[in-house]
Formats: structure tokens, sequence, C-alpha cells
């Protein structure tokens, strides 16, 4: 099962990005959650506007679906300037990158997604762009190769990324502004989930709403799929109005529980607790009694598995932790009370 299958995967897939775009807030007023990072970075554009030049280079790092494409958007909506789109794995060959950047107009936003997965040539070429506005594209091979400087006008770079650790320092040092956003809370995602509806123009009560905010996994993008399948069954099933019993059954009916977990998810915490008594147990050996590959338990199930507090990863292997087996509603295996071996008023190996 590949993260885009996952009803409850953050991952987006193409047809899903037309969708998004028509829920997406177009001004920072209307961006809901991430306080701290909203109040900073209203900050750095209202003073770049007053200041009439491009706003600091910005950096926001973060788990897919929270809203790092959308602030980009609102970067750009905020200081009048058009955006350029793209993306680190597009950007293989510093020549891709110089033709981008040529081709930028003052004080455009690019943004580029994924900034960790770009090429080294193309990262060294950016460290210049980003601090003098120029580039030095090569003409020619070997001795007689020619460096010709190519000026720049100003821009503004946003760089997206879900792994911070993997930049270099250089490239990472070059952003005036640096975010990290976190996972929204419950009561954030009920209002994503009611502006969401008004825009869709679906019914929806306020207990409705929190049924459903609480099954997304603290992230929007998320919350706002869960809404159009909940949509849907209300559309069908119900009288078109969402409420907390129509959500909670359109959810089971898509094997999404009231923690957020699905079928996978679920998968490897049965396996876990009624093959192997909570764990300790290998990685490759529970991805075999799920039934999945390596990969697949790894990336896809246990992240969210670990920050539920539901899984832990040991150097002995995945063990469950005590909120697991209340979640699956089983009861853990009763602990020996027998002393170990040595210990008061247990025998030595040769009853010494």
């Amino acid at each position: 099962m590949s993260p885009e299958e996952r009803l409850v995967g953050a991952e987006v897939d193409s047809e899903e990005q037309a969708v998004e775009a028509a829920l997406r807030p177009k001004q920072l007023g209307e961006f809901i959650g991430q306080p701290k990072v909203r109040e900073q970075l209203d900050l750095v554009l209202r003073a770049a506007r007053a200041r009439g030049g491009t706003a600091d280079h910005v950096l926001l790092s973060g788990a897919p679906g929270l809203g790092k494409t959308t602030l980009s958007m609102i970067i750009a909506a905020e200081m009048n300037a058009p955006i350029r789109i793209t993306s680190g794995p597009a950007i293989q060959h510093a020549g891709d990158l110089a033709a981008i950047l040529s081709s930028l107009q003052e004080g455009e936003v690019l943004f580029l997604d994924e900034i960790h997965r770009m090429s080294r040539p193309a990262e060294e070429m950016l460290y210049m762009a980003m601090e003098d506005f120029r580039v030095d594209v090569i003409v020619g091979k070997g001795p007689g190769a020619t460096a010709i400087p190519l000026e720049l006008p100003p821009f503004t770079l946003v760089g997206a990324t879900t792994r911070a650790g993997l930049l270099p320092p250089p490239l990472r040092d070059r952003f005036g502004f640096t975010a990290h956003m976190e996972f929204y809370e419950a009561e954030e995602l009920e209002q994503v989930v009611r502006r969401s509806a008004e825009l869709l123009e679906v019914h929806t009560d306020a207990e409705g709403a929190v049924e459903i905010a609480g099954r997304s996994r603290g992230t929007p993008r998320i919350a706002n799929r869960l809404l159009r399948r909940v949509r849907d069954y209300a559309q069908v099933k119900a009288d078109g109005v969402i409420t907390r019993e129509v959500a909670a059954a359109a959810l089971e009916v898509y094997e999404v529980d009231g923690r957020g977990l699905d079928r996978l998810d679920r998968a490897v915490l049965g396996s876990l607790l009624k093959l192997f008594g909570g764990g300790p147990v290998g990685l490759s050996t529970l991805a075999v009694a799920v039934g999945e590959e390596r990969e697949t338990v790894e990336e896809v199930a246990e992240p969210f598995l670990v920050r539920e507090g539901l899984l832990a990863r040991t150097p002995r292997g995945r063990v469950a932790t005590p909120a697991a087996w209340t979640h699956m509603g089983l009861t853990p295996p009763q602990q020996s009370s027998r002393p170990a071996a040595g210990g008061p008023g247990q025998p030595g190996l040769f009853g010494a």
C-alpha cells in the first residue's frame, strides 16, 4: 500500500490537487492554525512591503499536508507578486535551475518544493543566486569552458521540505526566515472542516465537524479528504447533513477509526499484539506477518503509530505500548512474577 492509496495518507495525487486548490485560503488572515508561524511571517511580509522591496527567502519545514504550499501562495499574494512553482526532483542539472532563474521577473516568488531532493550542482548554483542574485553559466567543456555571469532580478525563494535535516548548512543559512510547521490541534482542525464545508456547500453541525477533526491525524489535508468522503456518504445514505452519527458511520465504512487509524495501522498493531505478544519483534518479521513490504510498514504506518504513543522503536525491535492494547480492546499478557535466576529466593545455576 503506497501513501497515495490511503485515505489517511498525507500525500496528494494530481487529481486531488485541483480540489485542494479550491479550498486553500488566499490571505494570511484566512489561514487557520500555526499561530507563531503566521505572526512571524506577517511581520516579515509587512516589513518588506514597507521597504518597497522583496521579502527575505523563506524555508518551511514540516510533515506533508500541513500547509507549506498554501503559505507559499499566500506569500506571493501578500506581496502582490507572481509565483513560479517547481520541485527539487525536477531540477536534476544546474542548467535546469539556470533556465528557471533567468526567466524570473523582479519580485517574483519561486516556490521550490522538496528542496532537499535537488541535485548537488543545482544546489551550489542556488547559493550564489540567493545571496548575490547572480549565477555563472558554464559554456563549453574541458579547458575551453567559460563562465558567463548572469545577473538576476531580486526574487523571493520559498523552499519547502519534509526533512530539514537533509539540507546542507550553507543552503539552510541563506534563508532569512525559517519556520517549522506543527501538527494541528483538534480545535484548529474543526475550524478547517467548517470552513471547507462552507466552500463545498456541505451542511455539517458542530458535532459532525468535531468527529471528522478527531480522526484527521492533526493534518488539514486529511481533514478535507475525510470531509469529502463523509459528504458522499451523507448524500447517498442520509439527508445530506453531516452529524456525528453520520460522520462516524461513514468513516467506519472507510475503515478509519476514532483515533485516525486505518486498516494498515490496525493490521500492524494487531499482528504485533496477537502474534508476538506485544513484542519486541524485528521490523522484517512484523512486515511479513502484516503482508506488506518492510518499507511500507516503516515509512507509511509506523510514524503515526509512534507519534500517537501506540508503538515504540527499540534496539531489540518494535514494542507495543499499554495504550495499544487498550485501543485494540485486548488484554496484555500477565508478566511473570517469578524472580530472575540468581535473585533473592532463587537458586543459582548449580543450586548454590
